[in-house]
């Protein structure tokens, strides 16, 4: 059941990182979601999973620390985006 339902949160994130424009691979075994800098250029990689803790769902990053709750995919997806996308500074 725990499969299932990282599967479904890490879906969930999928969507909103796609509308974005990140790119999202969501791999079985075990569930996690790969997703990349802008469609097509591979540059910036980052893996998020998915865990239970005491207090619900979260997203985490791939070194562990929670990126946030899956209450709110959103907010998560625009995480993930300042941190994978280009500084504008010089």
């Amino acid at each position: 059941m725990r499969e299932h339902t990282r599967t479904y949160f890490l879906g969930q994130l999928a969507r909103e990182l796609e509308l974005r424009g990140l790119a999202t691979s969501l791999r079985a075994e075990p569930p996690s979601l790969r997703v990349g800098g802008e469609q097509g250029s591979g540059l910036l990689t980052e893996t998020v999973d998915c865990v239970a803790l005491a207090d619900g769902w979260f997203y985490r990053w791939s070194w562990g620390e929670v990126l946030a709750s899956t209450a709110d995919p959103a907010a998560a997806a625009e995480r993930v985006v300042r941190i994978l996308s280009p500084s504008q500074d010089p």
